[in-house]
């Protein structure tokens, strides 16, 4: 899967992944997006993200958690 909106610049934020190389981490938008913010009011707070770009983020986090173990807690 090739992501075109989501930048690693070690120089920016630290290394992590943004929005097309703004200082907008992808994690801020899975928070907002978590938080129950809709995309309209993530536009609203970020008015240089567009649609495609909230998107990118989702498919972006779906893969960061398929390539990798989280550590959760055992269901009893």
């Amino acid at each position: 899967m090739t992501f075109t909106r989501i930048t690693i610049d070690p120089q920016q934020m630290g290394g992590v992944p943004c929005i097309r190389g703004m200082r907008i981490p992808v994690a801020t938008v899975i928070g907002m997006l978590a938080e129950g913010m809709t995309e309209e009011q993530i536009l609203g707070a970020y008015p240089d993200l567009v649609p495609d770009d909230l998107r990118e983020a989702l498919r972006y986090a779906s893969e960061a958690v398929r390539e990798r173990e989280l550590p959760l807690r055992r269901a009893e």
